[in-house]
């Protein structure tokens, strides 16, 4: 059964940072495509960033320059760090695992940006 665990989501003011992590178990980490997604309210879900198994990244323009995603096979764990936050950017983010023709999803952060 494939589990996604996230955490490092909070408070912070703008311009502050963050790191978000999602540990994923159940499932051979290293060839699956990881993604992070965010939801506003009102709004709907929409991707964040995201990387292959073999690393290669992409990133929505509202993120890039100051969002990276990154991976950890060894550990299982895939990561988002977030740097000159803005209110904008507060929502719920959920981690994503892509495999074959399923994706799975965490149960989803609060990150708040402060103005």
């Amino acid at each position: 059964q494939v589990q996604l665990v996230e955490s490092g989501g909070g408070l912070v003011q703008a311009g502050g940072s963050l790191r978000l992590s999602c540990a994923a178990s159940g499932i051979a980490f290293s060839i699956t495509d990881m993604g992070w997604y965010r939801q506003a309210p009102g709004k709907q879900r929409e991707l964040v960033a995201g990387i292959t198994g073999g690393g290669r990244t992409r990133y929505a323009d509202s993120v890039k320059g100051r969002f990276t995603i990154s991976r950890e096979n060894a550990k299982n764990t895939a990561y988002l760090q977030m740097n000159s936050l803005e209110p904008e950017d507060t929502a719920v983010y959920y981690c994503n695992l892509h495999h074959g023709l399923t994706d799975y999803w965490g149960q989803g952060t609060q990150v708040t940006v402060s103005s």
